[in-house]
């Protein structure tokens, strides 16, 4: 079912107070711990008025219902408790080290067993599908930009019976709605582009599913992964505007794209061809590359991304970084500054 109204009113309308004389248009920071009795909050780790202007909000754009959550892995973690013990999960190879770290260290405990794949390849990952339980995507992937078919995967996943799960944190629901695309459940380092500005740390669980949002209520409950109410309104607050920061750093990446083709200092480009995340391969390896991010005035280095400022970063600087994605792979996040000085910064740290 098509939403009534567009992505960028969506973020602008849903989560809002009752539309009453002198009621503020934004839904305030409720710090408080404890509630009286006989409502639906009762105490602060089960409800928070904050989190649910969020959450209305968020699950608006995606087209289902949102959890928050204290952090991106907190999410992460209560969707892997959906797992049953000795379960398999399908899931990228080279993705997200936090989510990479959670598995393997799952894995280790005999908790689940995990089946990497490379998500790119569709028949690979049909094929793994067979006995999971659970098959995760990332798409694009952090930091190869790999694309997966959503569709094609959570239709054969279907058939055997197991969850498909989203990452959806680098294309936000501006770009991509996984729930549409067949996907059980949506998640979301909030922290990047959905509060936008580098000042919130959250997470979201989006599902169209009763039993499966019922289910990771519980494990946020039960764990007190909860976000802070302050978080949460600067994260809404921060989603009001995604649509036009995604839109601006979106263009701006395709331009810098376009104007590295070729360059003689990097070996590859990545892009999937939209989305603000680039990654480039400079020659020489970790040396040249960790030399150019140094020289940088305007790209900071940093680790997260999806922030008003442009950030770049070496990845293979974590010990944690899969082995396959090159030495001198820098990830970019392209934020709002002027297109024309991003490349000229960037080129110039590049040698050039």
């Amino acid at each position: 079912m098509q939403p009534e109204f567009h992505p960028e009113t969506l973020a602008i309308i849903a989560g809002r107070p009752p539309r009453d004389s002198d009621e503020p248009l934004n839904v305030p920071v409720h710090l408080a711990s404890t509630y009286v009795s006989g409502g639906d909050l009762e105490y602060g780790r089960y409800a928070n008025p904050s989190w649910t202007a969020f959450e209305d909000a968020l699950g608006a754009l995606e087209g289902g219902r949102c959890v928050s959550f204290a952090s991106g892995l907190a999410a992460v973690s209560a969707v892997l408790d959906l797992v049953e013990t000795g379960g398999t999960v399908v899931a990228p190879r080279r993705s997200y080290t936090g989510t990479v770290g959670q598995l393997d260290d799952r894995a280790a405990r005999g908790q689940l067993r995990v089946t990497y794949v490379d998500i790119a390849d569709t028949a690979e990952v049909i094929a793994a599908s067979a006995d999971a339980a659970l098959v995760w995507i990332e798409s694009p992937t952090n930091p190869a930009l790999e694309l997966a078919d959503i569709s094609a995967i959570s239709r054969a996943a279907h058939a055997h019976g197991a969850l498909v799960v989203v990452d959806n944190t680098f294309a936000t629901p501006v770009l991509q709605r996984p729930l549409e695309l067949g996907a059980d459940i949506v998640v979301h380092s909030a922290t990047k582009y959905i509060s936008g500005h580098s000042d919130a740390l959250l997470g979201a669980v989006i599902t169209s599913q009763d039993a499966h949002r019922d289910a990771i209520v519980k494990r946020r409950s039960l764990d007190g992964a909860i976000p802070g109410p302050l978080e949460a309104f600067l994260a809404l607050r921060g989603l009001r505007t995604l649509s036009v920061r995604l839109t601006r750093a979106q263009a701006s990446a395709q331009e810098i794209v376009r104007r590295l083709e070729a360059h003689p200092a990097l070996e590859e480009v990545r892009y999937p061809g939209f989305g603000g995340i680039i990654s480039i391969v400079v020659r020489g390896g970790a040396d040249a590359a960790d030399a150019a991010v140094g020289r940088s005035r305007l790209w900071l280095p940093a680790t997260s991304l999806g922030g008003v400022e442009s950030t770049w970063e070496r990845r293979r600087r974590w010990p944690s970084e899969h082995p396959t994605i090159p030495e001198g792979l820098i990830r970019l996040s392209v934020g709002l500054e002027h297109v024309d000085d991003l490349y000229t910064d960037l080129i110039t740290a590049l040698g050039d």
